[in-house]
């Protein structure tokens, strides 16, 4: 059962990650691009998806994943921090980045 600190350290290990606080929430982004959004209290986060991903996963887990306020309807997911594999959340949190990530960057990941 991972903790915000355990998904911040999962996010800021990828190649240029960096985190900034806007809107009053922790945003996590690669080369300017937010790729997730922590919540203000640690609980859950909100990972940059597809629409295809984000229905599988709210299908299959309703408790563990739901959309997003604002950014659900382009594919976001909300993932319960306390409900989720921490393995699946790093594949997740992976996912998010490859999708934001600049081609390049996002090919030295797997070199």
């Amino acid at each position: 059962m991972p903790s915000g600190s355990v998904f911040r350290s999962i996010a800021l290990s990828l190649p240029e990650a960096l985190e900034r606080e806007t809107w009053g929430q922790p945003t996590f982004r690669v080369r300017d691009r937010i790729f997730a959004i922590l919540a203000t209290d640690g609980g859950s986060v909100s990972l940059k998806a597809t629409k295809e991903a984000q229905a599988a996963l709210v299908g299959s887990e309703p408790g563990t994943f739901s959309i997003p306020a604002y950014v659900g309807q382009h594919g976001w997911v909300r993932v319960t921090l306390a409900n989720v594999d921490g393995e699946e959340l790093r594949e997740l949190i992976t996912e998010a980045w490859l999708m934001t990530a600049p081609k390049r960057l996002a090919r030295e990941l797997h070199e």
